[in-house]
């Protein structure tokens, strides 16, 4: 195991991933103390554990797979792309999330272009959600591969956001393809 994962597990963060979004927010400034912040495919828990770290509420967790409790965090186990989940969300949520996070991938064939597909259709689909759901102002973090954000769906994200930038955290594996779409200052959802 590399020395993320090793460190992961001492310091009780549930996955590697953690460092992830510790060094993104290092960086960026993503979450502040009393941020309602949704994480979307949440399990096993890693990012949900550094929004409670920086003091975020409320904090509501969507995974498809089952995800061990974590006090603090509501987790809700569903499809984020049922036609109802905005409105779950909003429930659980008390209103309008500061921050949607996405570190979800789906499960890749092996098939560089298939899985490309795949893979960006999750992060439309992501993305889709959290116009819904995002107050002004907010944040949104979704893990993408090769090149990054599909340029029609860019040029959508830079329409609705005040700055978006792709990112490779240190703790990401140098042989791995992810990168990260980082968007802030939501300007849709205007009164």
């Amino acid at each position: 195991k590399d020395a993320f994962h090793q460190r992961a597990k001492r310091e009780g963060y549930r996955s590697r991933a953690a460092f992830k979004l510790l060094e993104m927010d290092e960086k960026y400034k993503l979450l502040k103390s009393g941020m309602a912040v949704v994480d979307l495919g949440a399990a096993p828990g890693g990012w949900c554990q550094v929004a409670l770290a920086k003091k975020c509420h409320p904090i509501v967790a969507i995974d498809l797979l089952e995800m061990g409790e974590i006090a603090g965090v509501s987790f809700l186990q569903m499809d984020f792309m049922e036609e109802d989940a905005p409105a779950k969300l909003k429930a659980s949520l008390g209103g309008l999330a500061d921050v949607v996070l996405s570190d979800m991938a789906h499960n890749t064939t092996g098939h560089r272009d298939t899985d490309h597909l795949k893979i960006m259709a999750l992060v439309e689909a992501a993305y889709e959600f959290a116009t819904e759901i995002l107050k002004p102002g907010g944040s949104f973090v979704a893990k993408v591969f090769q090149g990054g954000a599909e340029s029609s769906l860019l040029a959508r994200i830079k329409l609705d956001f005040a700055v978006t930038r792709h990112v490779k955290p240190p703790a990401s594996r140098q042989d791995s393809s992810e990168k990260y779409l980082v968007a802030t200052g939501f300007r849709g959802n205007l009164p």
